[in-house]
C-alpha cells in the first residue's frame, strides 16, 4: 500500500499467525533483494476494534509512529470488515490512534504533542520554541517535538533547495537527539498552505510523511505562521493537518491507496 508515495508492506496479523524480527524486516523492505518499502507494518487484533499496530523501518529498526501508515492499516481493516465501527484504535508503543475511514479519504488522531525536550528525546537544557543545532560548521534553527516519535523542523524560503541529502543523515544521527530524528523542511507559502521534504529516520527521503507533515504544521502554528488547518503539499500530492494548539490531538487526514496483494517465502 502507499499513502501519496509513502509506501508499505502491510503485514496483516489478524487471519494468520506472524514472526517477524528486524531482520527479515530489513530484507523484505530491500527494494533489490525484497519487496521493497520506506517501512513494513504488523497488525494484529488486541480486542473488539482496538488493533496493536508495530511499525518496522527499511534499516530494521522499529519506530513508534507512522502517520502515513496508520492509514494505510486503517484503510485495510475496514475493507477486510475486521474493524465494526466506523472509528476504532491502533495501538502503538506509545500511544492509541483514533481513525476513521470515509470512502476515498482516512483521518488520524495522532496524539497530543511533546514539546518536553526528555520526552523528545532531545538534549536541552529548557523547552525552547526554536533551538541553535550545529550541523558540521553551520549553525541551524530549528523546532524540536514528539508526536510518538521525534522531529527537527527547519523553516526554509524554497524546499527545492533544501540540502536533504546532505544535512537530512547529519540531523537524523545527531548527537542531540539520542534516538535519532525525522527531520522536516519546510516552507509556508500562505497561513493554510506549506511544502514539505521530509528525511525519515531510518528510512530516508520520501515521498510523504504524515508524522512529518504534522509535526511541521506545529511547529509552523507555534511559530505564529499557520492557522489551525493547513494543506501539506508533499512531492507526490497533499496531506491536511488539523492542531488547534497546546493540549489538542493532531488530526491527520488523506488517501490510502492499495498497489498490490502477495506472499512472502521466507527461507
Amino acid at each position: 500500500m502507499h499513502a501519496l508515495g509513502n509506501d508499505f508492506v502491510v503485514i496483516d496479523g489478524i487471519s494468520q499467525s506472524v514472526s517477524l524480527d528486524p531482520t527479515q524486516a530489513k530484507t523484505i523492505a530491500d527494494r533489490h533483494i525484497g519487496i521493497g518499502c520506506d517501512q513494513i507494518l504488523l497488525v494484529n487484533a488486541a480486542q473488539a476494534n482496538i488493533f496493536e499496530f508495530r511499525i518496522f523501518n527499511a534499516d530494521g529498526s522499529m519506530s513508534s509512529q507512522c502517520g502515513n501508515g496508520a492509514r494505510c492499516v486503517a484503510r485495510l481493516l475496514a475493507d477486510r470488515a475486521y474493524a465494526s465501527e466506523q472509528e476504532f484504535i491502533l495501538r502503538t508503543d506509545v500511544d492509541d490512534l483514533v481513525c476513521t475511514v470515509n470512502d476515498s479519504e482516512v483521518t488520524v488522531a495522532l496524539g497530543i504533542p511533546n514539546f518536553d525536550p526528555p520526552a523528545i528525546p532531545f538534549d536541552a537544557s529548557a523547552e525552547q520554541l526554536i533551538y541553535d543545532l550545529q550541523v558540521g560548521s553551520e549553525t541551524m534553527q530549528i523546532c524540536a517535538l514528539s508526536i510518538g516519535n521525534p522531529h527537527a523542523v527547519l523553516l526554509l524560503d524554497d524546499i527545492a533547495q533544501a540540502p536533504v541529502a546532505e544535512s537530512g543523515p547529519l540531523i537524523e544521527s545527531h548527537t542531540r537527539f539520542p534516538e535519532k530524528t525525522n527531520v522536516g523542511y519546510l516552507q509556508v507559502v500562505s497561513r493554510q498552505l506549506v511544502r514539505l521534504r521530509v528525511f525519515e529516520r531510518g528510512v530516508g527521503e520520501t515521498f510523504a510523511c504524515g508524522s512529518g507533515a504534522s509535526a511541521a504544521v506545529i511547529a509552523g502554528i507555534r511559530r505564529g505562521l499557520l492557522d489551525a488547518s493547513v494543506e501539506v503539499q508533499l512531492t507526490a500530492g497533499s496531506l491536511f493537518v488539523q492542531w488547534h494548539g497546546e493540549g489538542s490531538q493532531v488530526i491527520l487526514t488523506g488517501p490510502a491507496t492499495y498497489v498490490y496483494e502477495g506472499r512472502w517465502f521466507s527461507s
